[in-house]
């Protein structure tokens, strides 16, 4: 009787092995089979989302505590007009900057689809083979492939009779065959080609399969023609100083002295608005007379190294084009300079770490680091380094963005240089490559006092170091005739500081300022 309660138990077990295996089959390929129809479906989704609808724009920003509110600085009686001819402004600066290839684009998990993600480039107007396009799916009867663009044409030359095309020559291009290798194959010769000349903008390129769609950016830019500078043996081949004077003789004749102790051959650019000018002569150095008083804008775009080719002269200056490489010595602004206090000594501009004020050909910083590209590098004065960090905050379109300057904040160390570190403003004793400095130019607004704003308007365009090694000295106050009258306009009055943050207002597009 026990033998046979075993055997009977043991069938019974077996029994509901056997009925648990079959509902657990039936589960599973039932739940498996819904989740393959509902992943493409939510993957066809998402693909939707990400490519068809752009990012969102910024909200408002955070002004900084004690920060100043730049649209009270503006007269009620003007605030509203002035308003919407900035909304309408920055709607244009927005259309000229932005573009298509600045869409969040997400890539969605377990494609069969494949595209390049990055680096395709295509000339305007030329058609271009589209790298990387293949289709890595499993076995099926056919096999159908789509390629759509906004901004271009496609074409394939298709060299076997199983291919299908719809739409060649069109922003929409059809692909479909019984053979999965036979149709990569016919995907490895699709080309794009613009068809609206311009010569940097671009497009995004739909690629789907199925319920699968990627989403592939194509820039599309003009090359560009390489502008090289011979930057000689020595310092004088390819640095130029570039100084403003405005009444103070005395201290620019000390000035040249002391520069010409280190740097005998060096060229010397000075723009001199003072109201009774006088001759500065000399070997290497070229006097550009302008309008008393009136400021001026050093634009060190240079034609030849170290060689000037005269001012162009424009709004309320001279715009001086100088050298490849400048060395900005004013004392009041970069290119906005009242008067020349400083004296070359020490290490002045040697940054090889040799020997003070000695050069071994071409030490220059800017090579082989990122600063070769858009850089400027400052020093210290009489010891003392001055330097800034710039933290902006995009913010909302009507509103504007927040900016906090803050004094004495840097970011990190230069590679390679322990004693350099990189920041987003420095005091204007620096040396820059021209094109970076061109690239950015001097505000013909602002006449005096304006050490931030050239860094301002280069942020996020021009990558700055400063370094404790790198030094100047500074003249001691004189009992000089033209002293006062100088103090009244290296001084501004409320209303300069007024002006620069109304055009803070305009021309930045913030809503507020903290200076600390």
């Amino acid at each position: 009787m026990k033998a046979v309660n075993t055997r009977t138990l043991w069938r019974a077990a077996v029994v509901c092995g056997i009925i648990l295996a079959i509902l657990y089959f039936m589960t599973f390929h039932n739940c498996s089979g819904k989740l393959r129809q509902e992943v493409p479906t939510a993957q066809k989704r998402l693909a939707n989302i990400s490519s068809q609808r752009p990012s969102p724009p910024p909200g408002p920003c955070t002004c900084a505590a004690g920060a100043e509110m730049l649209k009270d600085y503006i007269p009620k009686d003007q605030y509203e007009k002035l308003a919407k001819r900035r909304a309408k402004e920055f709607q244009q600066h927005k259309a000229r900057t932005t573009s298509v290839l600045s869409r969040l684009l997400i890539a969605l998990p377990n494609s069969p689809l494949q595209y390049p993600i990055q680096g395709f480039t295509v000339r305007p107007l030329i058609p271009t083979p589209i790298p990387g396009l293949a289709l890595h799916a499993g076995q099926r009867s056919s096999y159908k492939v789509s390629l759509n663009v906004s901004k271009g044409v496609q074409t394939t030359k298709i060299l076997a009779e199983d291919v299908k095309v719809q739409g060649g020559g069109g922003p929409r291009l059809i692909m479909e065959s019984s053979s999965l290798v036979i149709l990569n194959e016919a995907l490895a010769k699709v080309s794009y080609a613009s068809t609206v000349y311009h010569i940097h903008t671009g497009d995004l390129a739909s690629f789907q399969f199925e319920d699968h769609e990627a989403v592939f950016p194509i820039t599309i830019r003009q090359p560009r023609v390489p502008v090289l500078h011979d930057m000689g043996t020595d310092v004088s081949s390819h640095v130029t100083v570039a100084t403003k004077t405005f009444l103070r003789y005395p201290q620019l004749r000390v000035l040249l002295r002391s520069l010409r102790r280190f740097y005998s051959n060096v060229e010397v650019i000075i723009a001199d608005d003072s109201y009774e000018p006088e001759n500065i002569t000399g070997e290497h150095i070229r006097q550009y007379f302008m309008p008393p008083a009136q400021g001026t804008a050093l634009d060190v775009s240079g034609d030849p190294p170290g060689r000037f080719r005269g001012p162009t002269w424009m709004f309320q200056g001279a715009h001086l084009d100088v050298s490849v490489a400048a060395l900005d010595v004013s004392g009041d602004r970069p290119g906005r300079f009242r008067g020349p206090p400083w004296m070359f000594q020490g290490t002045t501009l040697d940054v090889s770490g040799d020997r003070p004020g000695c050069f071994r050909g071409p030490p220059w910083m800017f090579q082989g680091t990122t600063l070769d590209v858009s850089g400027a590098l400052g020093g210290a004065v009489q010891g003392n380094q001055f330097y800034f960090s710039l933290l902006y905050e995009e913010g909302e379109e009507m509103e504007g963005g927040c900016l906090h300057r803050k004094s004495q904040d840097k970011f990190q160390s230069l590679p390679g240089y322990p004693k350099c570190f990189l920041a987003s403003g420095v005091v204007n004793f620096f040396l820059a490559r021209t094109d970076a400095v061109q690239r950015v130019g001097f505000d013909p607004q602002l006449q005096r006092v304006a050490h931030s704003e050239f860094f301002m308007d280069g942020l996020g365009s021009l990558l700055v170091a400063t370094c404790d090694h790198v030094s100047i000295d500074h003249q001691p106050k004189t009992g000089n005739k033209d002293n006062a009258r100088y103090g009244s306009f290296r001084n501004p009055g409320r209303s300069d500081v007024d002006f620069k943050l109304q055009l803070h207002y305009f021309k930045n597009h913030l809503k507020c300022i903290k200076y600390g």
